[in-house]
Parts: structure tokens; sequence; C-alpha cells
């Protein structure tokens, strides 16, 4: 019997905050909640800006704590002051020039029109002739606007990150937001599990980029700068896998990352529900870390024509000054995506496991769809394969849900504010909506407020989804004032404003997570919803065994909100033990049937049968 893979635990941070808690979700639809929902929320946000140590909220405080979330001026570097250096050849207008240099900054390769005299220890340089050199310049980038995470927020204050790429903070902050958010803690999990059924399954689509990684390790020769020791092994694109194993969870259990763009946290999804259902895990820690907002990395999207450049954004709105808020418009008038950050991670856990310790459940993964687009003319261009994603997507929510079910889902869109994505989406949706006798299919797009996270863009779909299923309110593309004229729309329902999906969002069974990815990189997942998970629970485990589970879960759900309203005022627990409880060669014994490790209480079953019996 397949197991069902639930959602018992989230966390990470976004630009609109914290997962955990539903704190980023609140932050996005803020304008509909009441005063009561939000005061944690804004509390929160206090803590983590530097804005405010009490408890006290102000109308000043909430309007700067709105400025410095969602989408917004870049603020991980200096738009108006980016390095630039360019080519030049310098001539005196003489014969020769002179200047003069320490001994230690010779080039090894002496120019033949150099001639050198040693000046104790330094050396005066005369050149006959041109020098070729490079000029250093400031230069103002022509996009300002991104989704960094909250204004004035370092995640690698909170333990010891000493060169840690910006990715990898991100990583060991929201890695720790999502174990906090069980409720239970880790060492009480493996004590119900062998230590082999965790698997990990996170990373990073473009890898670790910024100037402790891989960005400054290939730009120290060109700028006079050293290549560290760290930089090339923390540049790996599965070293949040690596870092949450290592350092965070002590894990021997499955681990990895799959790469699919910006598909991949829907392709680490996949993974870690495979592994559930398959009985390979009991427990799955999910989840993608992306930093991207590096100007260098930007520039190789810019020339690209995929970002939205300030003049085009001023332009849309036929104004002089760029609104950098509504810089990204899913599905209307646009010109490019956003660049964003992002951390976000999700426990998955065996259904019989999590009704045993009585675990929080917030939703399950029914299952997610990958396909390739075939043969290409460009290899960014969209192609056939996400029509198949999300066609098979719709078909198993009709499936599980029936034919009247299906129409109690929604969509979290790609949506990436490109006008090539507006066409093509929504026409995929759009067809499978018809196909599926789907009227008004609602559509939204949380990169209006978020930005794209590249690899983790789809966790902040699904972290958004989560919340909907909390306090009921879908968000809308706030961002946009209309639908572009060649947006297919016939049986869609794309929602420039916030839905309400009734208590707890019961209107909805499931959502569509849908996600393209540039080389042809297509994945949808379906994720069903609290009520529903626990009505299919109900009929798979009786209503004995589920009252048991209620009673377990009440202590627990008390614990998550304590330790939720805890991280409000500040004090949370981040998870990093280096150099802790190492195991060796001496941590191991064993026997033809089994292995133990000292640091774990349960032992490892080796296989002792033939799976191939019948081929014997």
């Amino acid at each position: 019997m397949t197991k069902l893979p639930l959602i018992v635990g989230f966390g990470g941070i976004n630009a609109a905050g914290r997962s955990s808690g539903f704190h980023s979700y609140k932050r996005m639809v803020s304008d509909v909640l009441s005063a009561d929902d939000m005061v944690s929320t804004w509390q929160d946000l206090a803590r983590r800006m530097g804005l405010s140590q009490d408890a006290k909220l102000t109308d000043e405080l909430i309007e700067a704590i709105k400025a410095g979330t969602l989408i917004r001026r870049i603020d991980s570097f200096d738009p108006d002051n980016i390095l630039h250096q360019y080519k030049a050849t310098i001539n005196s207008g003489s014969d020769t020039m002179t200047f003069t240099v320490r001994k230690s900054k010779l080039p090894t390769k002496i120019p033949e029109n150099w001639s050198l005299e040693t000046q104790g220890s330094k050396v005066k340089i005369t050149v006959t002739g041109d020098l070729a050199a490079l000029l250093e310049d400031r230069t103002s980038y022509p996009v300002t606007s991104g989704g960094n995470i909250p204004a004035g927020f370092d995640p690698g204050s909170l333990y010891n990150s000493r060169f840690h790429p910006r990715g990898l903070k991100l990583t060991v902050y929201g890695a720790s937001d999502a174990l906090n958010s069980m409720g239970v803690d880790w060492q009480e999990i493996l004590k119900h599990i062998q230590p082999d059924e965790v698997s990990v399954y996170a990373g990073s689509a473009l890898g670790q980029i910024d100037d402790q990684s891989l960005s400054g390790m290939i730009a120290a020769p060109l700028i006079g700068s050293r290549v560290s020791s760290k930089m090339m092994a923390l540049s790996f694109a599965e070293m949040p896998a690596d870092f949450i194993n290592g350092y965070m969870i002590n894990s021997v259990g499955t681990t990895g990352t799959n790469m699919g763009a910006c598909a991949t946290f829907l392709y680490n999804l996949r993974q870690g529900m495979y592994d559930i259902q398959h009985g390979k895990s009991k427990v799955v820690i999910v989840g993608n870390a992306e930093a991207p907002v590096v100007a260098e990395v930007m520039e190789g999207f810019r020339v690209m024509g995929a970002l939205a450049e300030d003049e085009q954004i001023k332009a849309l709105d036929q104004s002089d000054v760029v609104d950098n808020r509504r810089a990204c418009r899913p599905f209307s008038s646009n010109a490019g995506f956003t660049m964003a950050e992002s951390s976000q991670f999700v426990v998955l856990m065996d259904d019989e496991l999590a009704l045993s310790l009585g675990m929080n459940i917030y939703g399950s993964v029914a299952d997610v769809f990958v396909n390739a687009d075939g043969n290409k003319k460009s290899i960014s261009a969209p192609g056939v394969g996400n029509y198949v994603t999300v066609a098979k997507a719709t078909a198993l929510a009709k499936a599980i849900l029936g034919e009247q079910g299906v129409k109690q889902t929604y969509v979290q869109a790609h949506g990436t504010g490109t006008p090539q994505n507006r066409v093509t989406e929504s026409h995929i949706l759009n067809e499978v909506a018809k196909t599926f006798d789907i009227d008004q299919w609602p559509v939204t797009a949380v990169k209006s407020y978020l930005g794209h996270s590249m690899g983790a863009a789809a966790g902040d779909q699904l972290i958004a989804s989560l919340g909907v299923w909390q306090y009921g309110w879908v968000p809308g593309i706030t961002s946009i004032d209309h639908i572009a004229d060649d947006v297919h729309q016939s049986n869609l329902n794309i929602l420039i404003d916030h839905k309400y999906a009734g208590e707890k969002g019961e209107d909805y069974k499931a959502v569509i997570l849908n996600a393209k990815g540039f080389g042809g990189n297509n994945a949808t997942g379906l994720v069903l919803s609290p009520a529903q998970t626990t009505e299919m629970l109900v009929k798979k485990y009786g209503a004995e065994v589920f009252a048991q589970y209620q009673a377990k879960n009440l202590p627990i759900s008390q614990t998550v909100v304590q330790q939720d309203q805890a991280a409000c005022q500040g004090v949370e627990n981040i998870r990093y033990d280096f150099g802790d409880n190492v195991m060796d060669e001496t941590s191991i014994t064993m026997t033809p049937e089994s292995m133990n490790l000292s640091a774990f209480g349960q032992e490892i079953l080796l296989p002792t049968e033939n799976p191939y019996s019948d081929y014997a």
C-alpha cells in the first residue's frame, strides 16, 4: 500500500519574511487580515529587520516594515555603485612613462617594452610606448528591482557563519526554521526510525555564487584578490544538503539534489515524495536556498532580455520614476522577471509515523510530474513538456477528488512576469481547464510579491499555499491592474485581487504548483489540503486511530505555537553544530545482518533477501 507523504513542518525566509508560523504568507495578504492576526508577523519582522526590540507597534514602524519587505529597490548591493573595469591603452604622449610598484606586485611575465630599476623594496618601471591597463569605474545598473530578504536581516549573524556564502547562510536559517516548526525535537524523531530512514534533498539551481564562493573565485585573479581554500568546496549546488547532513541533523541517510533550473524545488520534492511512498525513508527534508541577487549573475539574465529593466518599467507606466514594488507583473503588460533570493524547506513524513508521533499535518504531496520539452529550436524557449505536467497533475486531482473535486482546486502559476511566459503558460492552463471542464479556474502568481528566486521558486509557491489553508485568502496578483490582451483566459480566473477561499481555505481541496525552467525543465505538483488529507487518513486508519492521533497532537500543536511566539520575540534555535559528535571508524560495529553507529540508538538493517529471486 502506497504511503502518503505528509507535510509536518516548513520553514525558511524570503522577501516576505519568515516562513514558519505562516508569516511570509501573512505579509503578502496583510491588507485583508485582521490587526490581531498581523501583530505577531509585524513583531517578527521588526525583530529580524532590527527596527524594534520591544512589542510596541506603531503606524510608523509598520510602514517601515512594509518598505523593507517584498519586491523593492535592491539592497544586497548598491545599483548606483557597480564596480566595472574598462580596457584602455595608455600613452603619455612622449616616448616613455614611469611608475613605481613593490617587488611583490611585479607581474611574472615582464612585457618587452618595460625596463626595471630596483629601488630597495620597490621597482621603478619605465615603459616605452603603450601601456595596456584596466581603468576602474563605478556605474549604475539598469535593473534596481529585486526580491531581497527583509532589509537589515543577516541570517549569518545568528550562528558562526564565517566565510559562508549567502546561499548557505540562508540554508542554515531556513532548514533550522523548518526543523523548529515541527514541535518535536529531532533527536526524539530519530528514536523512532533507523538512522538511514532519513532523506535530504536540497540544493541550488545556480550554486553558491557570491564573493565568498564561485563569483569571488572566478573574479579573484582579475581584481587583484586571492582564491581561498573554501571557495570551490562551498560553490557546489548540492552544498545545502551537505550542510544539513553534516552540521544540522547528523544524517547518514539518502542525500543529494535534483537540478531542474527554475523547477528545482519540485524536482527535489518529487524525490522526497518517492522515498516515502516506496518505504525508502520515513522522514525527508526537502528544500532549496538561492541567493542570486548579485549584479554579475543578474547581468547574464539581463543581456538575454529576461529581466525587467528600470527604463522598461517606466515606459509601461508612462512615468519618469521606476515603480520597484510593481516590477513583476505576471499575465499583464510586462517587461521581464525580477530576481529574488529565498530559502524554503519542508519536512515530509511517512503517514503512519506522523500519526504515531502526533505531528501537525499541513497537507500532503500527492505527486509531482516532471517532463521535458522534446526537440527545441532554442534551449531557453518554452515547449510541450509543461502541457504534459499540468495535464497529469490535473488528471490525478480528478482521480483522487472526483469530477467535482477537481474543480475545487486552484493554480499557483510559474508567473514570471515575462511577455513570453504570460502567453505560453496561460495557454497551457486554459487548455487543461477546458479539457477537464473547469470554468473560471483560479490562478495566482506569488512572484508578483516575492520575485523569482530561481530554484527555490516553487518552494515560495508551496509555503504560500499552506497559508491559504490556515487563513483562507488566496493572494491576488496585486501588482497588476489588467490582464494583457494576448493572455488566454476563457476558462481561467486570473486573480488581480485577493480571493477568499472560505474558513481555512475550505473551498479548495488541492493546489496545482507549476514550474517552468530553462532548458525544458518542467514540473507540476499536486498538493492536497489538510482537510482532504485528514479525510483520507481517517478512511485508511479508522476513526479510533485518528482520535488517538488527535490526543497526541494537542501538546505538539501547543509547542509549535509557543515556539513561534518565542521566535517572533527573537528567540529561536539555529541548528549549526560544527565538529560535534563526529563519528569515525571506531564508531562502527557490524554483522552480516545489521550495522550499529555509535551516535544512534537504532541499528541499520542490511539487505538479506534477494529482490530478484523470480529471475533466479
